[in-house]
């Protein structure tokens, strides 16, 4: 590369740092990614993972970014590959890499305090098929209000950082009620012990799986579908069975809610009786259903936990919003199962670049996005140290309050250190 060299996304360097620190070269390793004779399978990580964090819609749309100074050097190339050499090499990795990959890098996730897997946040969403005859299953899309061929995508977040921690793209209808089992397997092998409390909606799966989570120990929180008998039958409890209970608060106001715990509820398919708390006041007509394995739980954090794990709907159409995540066009699973994987990676990154930037520890990816990682600037290169100058701007007050190391050794460099300097250049520039 030459000695100076203009970017448009100089910024974009600003999360080298936590790539770090967080080993992706020994994860890409870890997975086993192939290289090839031009390009080291880190650099076919990074390649794809600049996609997603300059919010590059599209693999397909890797010209946009693919000669610029800054992209090329975060990927530790001279140039990004094509769309094409981008898109065969995902055809190249099976299922096993993608779970090695999001393994080793909840390992590093915990132990760099971006997860702690108290409690876990569990979803699907559909990635919906753009192009034409596609061989796929329908699903149901939400943007669609319809059911429609699609790729089915299984989502685990960290409930009290917000932090995403899996996916599974190669799913398929019949194997689907029982990838909560496959999560749990999962989180045994990176921690050494089963979650301790999985959150999720009804239809992820089957009461005989609820099941098999008890067996196991694994306390769950989920909904119960609301039966005209189910219902009836709380209709028809006393006003005394009723215990009336005050939740957070929604603005200004107090929400006031009535709960009956019952702690023996039957279930048509559930082998041994299960606690169920029946919800008013929560702005359905029928009372909200909630069943658990956690018996000695009080009842308002039941109701909390369930409550907040909205969140992770929130964080998946962020996920969708910044990364791209519904502007695939793959008919291949395997494809998908890749590029929802390396979103996992995008936001645990953006999770760790916020914690530096005061005042950003809520900040969305795609304001990350938009204020810091698609910055312009210089890349100079001199005696064996890089030095990127970001471009000032109305947000550069941040990066001078950040806490960026001084000097970074990167290995995808050749061993290369790379300089960080928060005080104001000459010539306009903030490094």
């Amino acid at each position: 590369m030459p000695e100076r060299a203009e970017t448009r996304l100089a910024g974009l360097l600003l999360a080298i740092p936590d790539l770090i620190a967080l080993g992706v070269p020994e994860i890409a390793a870890a997975a086993g990614y192939p290289s090839t004779g031009k390009i080291p399978a880190v650099s076919y990580v990074l390649s794809l993972l600049a996609l997603k964090l300059t919010s590059t819609r599209r693999v397909s749309h890797a010209c946009d970014i693919a000669a610029d100074p800054g992209a090329a050097l975060f990927a530790g190339l001279t140039a990004l590959p094509k769309a094409t050499a981008l898109t065969s090499y995902s055809y190249r990795l099976e299922r096993a890499r993608q779970a090695a990959f999001l393994a080793a890098l909840d390992k590093a996730a915990i132990a760099a305090g971006l997860a702690d897997g108290q409690a876990l946040n569990l979803d699907f969403h559909a990635v919906m098929h753009w192009g034409e005859d596609p061989v796929l299953e329908k699903h149901y899309v939400p943007r669609r209000s319809q059911r429609t061929r699609s790729v089915l995508a299984f989502f685990a977040e960290d409930a009290a950082t917000r932090t995403l921690v899996y996916a599974n793209a190669d799913l398929a209808k019949a194997s689907q009620n029982r990838e909560v089992i496959a999560f749990a397997d999962h989180w045994r092998q990176v921690t050494g012990h089963d979650p301790g409390l999985l959150i999720f909606d009804s239809k992820l799966t089957t009461q005989a799986v609820l099941a098999e989570l008890d067996d196991r120990e694994i306390g769950f929180i989920t909904l119960r579908a609301r039966h005209p008998g189910v219902t009836a039958a709380l209709a028809a409890l006393p006003a005394t069975a009723w215990t009336s209970m005050t939740l957070g608060r929604a603005g200004n106001k107090t929400r006031r809610v009535k709960v009956h715990d019952n702690p023996a509820a039957q279930l048509s398919a559930y082998p041994r009786p299960i606690r169920q708390l029946a919800v008013t006041g929560l702005g359905h007509d029928q009372p909200t259903l909630l069943i658990t394995n956690r018996p000695a739980l009080p009842a308002r954090q039941v109701i909390g936990t369930y409550a907040r794990r909205m969140n992770i709907e929130q964080r998946l159409a962020e996920a969708i919003q910044a990364f791209g995540l519904d502007a695939l066009a793959g008919a291949v699973p395997l494809n998908v199962d890749l590029d929802v994987a390396l979103s996992v990676l995008a936001h645990t990154v953006c999770a760790a670049l916020r914690r530096r930037l005061p005042g950003y520890g809520t900040a969305t990816p795609d304001t990350l996005q938009r204020r810091f990682l698609n910055t312009g600037g210089i890349i100079e290169h001199h005696r064996g140290q890089t030095t990127i100058r970001l471009a000032r701007r109305t947000y550069s007050p941040i990066l001078r309050q950040a806490t960026l190391p001084e000097t970074i050794t990167v290995p995808w460099w050749g061993g290369r250190t790379s300089a960080t300097n928060t005080t104001d250049q000459t010539g306009g520039r903030f490094a």
